[in-house]
């Protein structure tokens, strides 16, 4: 069948065809997912991604009034979910254009069920990458703020009583755990009381 190792998913289909359209929902439903909405334009499919949420959108790359990369941008500045795109030909500009977007893949049509599945595969892999990136970097950054913020407390204490880097680090860790409060709070405690 081709739906492999991806649990069942809540998807939207987006294509101006709707022989297209009734042939992917068919496809995706022998595969165990749930198409919870169709549309035949972008607006609707923008408005109907808002209302459904769902997991994964596929949308077609030409459709009246909004093109499919229009489309995809709008779903993913709302909430980012992957997107699969649909073409029937290949054009460079749209392919450039997709890989600043949240389009994880590509199909060409007539869609096979087994490229189908595996596309969603891929699709929902680079996704949970993405994700998982995503969350990395917020780590780091928030890792280096509380850094930042620990080391001027540090050297508010180094200042303030002539302690050494390390013995200001300790200060701020014993503080920290016999309050049971973050690190960070307890240096931006520190700083706050030397504005005060």
């Amino acid at each position: 069948m081709g739906g492999g190792t991806v649990k069942s998913l809540r998807v939207l289909i987006a294509d101006d065809e709707a022989i297209i359209r009734l042939g992917l929902k068919t496809m995706l439903e022998e595969m165990g997912h749930q198409v919870v909405g169709m549309a035949a334009d972008g607006p609707s499919a923008v408005r109907l991604a808002a209302r459904v949420n769902p997991d994964l959108a596929i949308l077609d790359i030409k459709m009246p009034d909004m093109d499919g990369l229009d489309v995809a941008e709008a779903i993913t500045t709302r909430r980012r979910i992957p997107i699969l795109m649909l073409t029937a030909y290949s054009d460079r500009e749209l392919v450039e254009r997709a890989t600043k977007l949240a389009v994880l893949a590509y199909l060409v049509k007539p869609v096979k069920e087994a490229d189908l599945g595996l596309a969603i595969e891929l699709a929902m892999a680079r996704f949970e990458e993405w994700q998982a990136l995503e969350r990395e970097a917020a780590d780091l950054k928030e890792a280096l703020a509380t850094r930042e913020v620990v080391d001027r407390a540090k050297k508010i204490l180094m200042q303030r009583h002539g302690l050494t880097e390390r013995e200001a680090f300790l200060s701020i860790q014993r503080r920290s755990r016999n309050s049971r409060r973050p690190m960070r709070e307890m240096a931006e405690a520190i700083l706050g009381a030397r504005r005060g």
